[in-house]
């Protein structure tokens, strides 16, 4: 989700800033679903190594999310800034939409009317080719 939700990097390398992605699976893993799902993002694999541990992400066994800003000042890298769970939610498109929406993201910590369907937080979202093809509400104002 967090992938679908980055825009071009050209903004950000306008400004001397990079994003990478990291995750535990293989290289070949992730470079296949990485072209599968059409993210140009670079993503490395820290498979066989400690850096999902030492940033955080990992902790007794358990793969959670998380983002890290970094600063390199000649040859030295300082970890300037961390976030995981709900945290980095604020950097995604998605969450803010749907939170303006009146029934919001519809999830079963919000309120909700008697009956409007709800569901636990971070189990209805799928990769992008996974979704039924017709959009919500189509049917009008098509362009």
């Amino acid at each position: 989700m967090s992938l679908d939700n980055t825009g071009h990097l050209a903004h950000l390398h306008a400004r001397d800033t990079s994003l990478v992605a990291v995750s535990r699976a293989p290289f070949a893993k992730l470079e296949a679903f990485r072209r599968r799902m059409g993210w140009t993002v670079p993503w490395f694999s820290s498979f066989g190594c400690d850096f999902n541990a030492d940033f955080e992400v990992t902790r007794d066994g358990e793969e959670k999310s998380g983002v890290s800003v970094f600063l390199r000042d000649g040859d030295s890298v300082y970890r300037t800034w961390f976030t995981s769970g709900r945290g980095d939610e604020m950097l995604g498109s998605v969450w803010s939409f749907l939170d303006l929406t009146p029934f919001g993201r519809q999830e079963t910590w919000e309120d909700s009317p008697e009956g409007w369907p709800q569901t636990p937080p971070y189990e209805w979202w799928r990769h992008h080719d996974k979704y039924d093809a017709s959009p919500a509400g189509s049917g009008c104002c098509h362009g």
